[in-house]
């Protein structure tokens, strides 16, 4: 049992009848705020109304541009329509300028996501589950290697990735892209603190008495549970292959093997040479499209994404 407040039993008590003089009670001012619901900050308001336009007005530009024609992005304002609403016909002669070439660099990127990014979040889930629930001769050098690649940027690697490629004769293929985007660093060390987290040792020790192979205590006991993070390090890769630019630059010479992004600044790149075609129209129309695919996944995998961003965050 709780005992009362020593303060408070010392307080003298206001008599009931008398000439009204007691102790005089103390008035707070201002608004009361609950614990639970946090006190309105306007500076917090502002900044975040500022972050807001920062990223939703460069979008909205980018779907009202998409409707215009090449005369219409030079005649009429950037964030309004023009007179002629010309998003399908645009959409159209994206798939089929230079013999639909546009489907080729979709399908390449398609290639490169599922290859790239499946195989990468496959690795982490491996490579985090064993930093997490085994032990092993050399387990703090590896997750300290681990550690320290997280804050290697991708662009320093670039050169010498490219040099080592070279030697190989894997240059202008499909595999310099493939190959690097297997490595990811920040993947395997998000799947160790999913593991660690959403994994009990006791089940697992409780699978093993019951007979069942590692194997199958990872696919069947381990693997359901890491469903979140798996969702929310396959959204990361995902987004990090996809919007991949400086390796495939380096890489590719071959307009057969770009992808989006590549194939994408290789048409405006088109507006500064000699003779070259003007259309920023099908540039801006492809982009459009190009970010498509992504809104539908992280539409689609918000319940997983929200819920592995929040796994450890809390300790119980």
């Amino acid at each position: 049992m709780s005992t009362p407040l020593t303060a408070a039993a010392k307080t003298p008590t206001t008599p009931a009848t008398g000439s009204g003089k007691g102790t005089p009670r103390l008035r707070t001012r201002g608004k009361k705020h609950s614990p639970g619901r946090p006190k309105r900050s306007v500076l917090l308001t502002v900044l975040t109304g500022l972050m807001l336009l920062y990223t939703v007005v460069p979008l909205i530009w980018l779907v009202i541009s998409a409707t215009k024609t090449q005369e219409g992005l030079a005649d009429s304002s950037g964030l309004w329509f023009a007179d002629d609403f010309a998003l399908f016909s645009n959409i159209s002669d994206t798939f089929t300028y230079n013999d639909g070439i546009f489907t080729r660099w979709l399908l390449n990127t398609l290639l490169y996501v599922v290859l790239g990014a499946g195989g990468a979040t496959f690795l982490a889930i491996l490579g985090g589950y064993a930093l997490a629930k085994f032990d092993f001769p050399g387990k703090r050098g590896v997750f300290a290697v681990v550690i320290g690649a997280v804050a290697v940027p991708g662009t320093a690697l670039a050169v010498p990735t490219f040099l080592m490629f070279s030697k190989m004769g894997l240059t202008d293929t499909a595999w310099a892209v493939v190959l690097p985007s297997l490595v990811s660093p920040f993947g395997l060390y998000l799947m160790w603190v999913f593991a660690t987290e959403a994994i009990p040792a006791e089940l697992l020790e409780a699978a093993r008495v019951d007979g069942a192979s590692e194997a199958r205590t990872f696919f069947q006991v381990a693997l359901p549970l890491l469903a979140p993070g798996i969702v929310t390090v396959l959204l990361f890769t995902t987004v990090a292959t996809w919007n991949n630019y400086f390796l495939p630059l380096i890489m590719l010479k071959d307009p057969d093997w770009y992808p989006l992004t590549l194939g994408l600044s290789a048409w405006n790149s088109q507006a500064e040479t000699i003779g070259g075609d003007v259309i920023f129209n099908l540039v801006i129309t492809g982009s459009l499209l190009t970010i498509v695919p992504l809104i539908a996944a992280f539409l689609m995998l918000q319940k997983y994404w929200q819920s592995g961003l929040a796994a450890g965050s809390v300790k119980e």
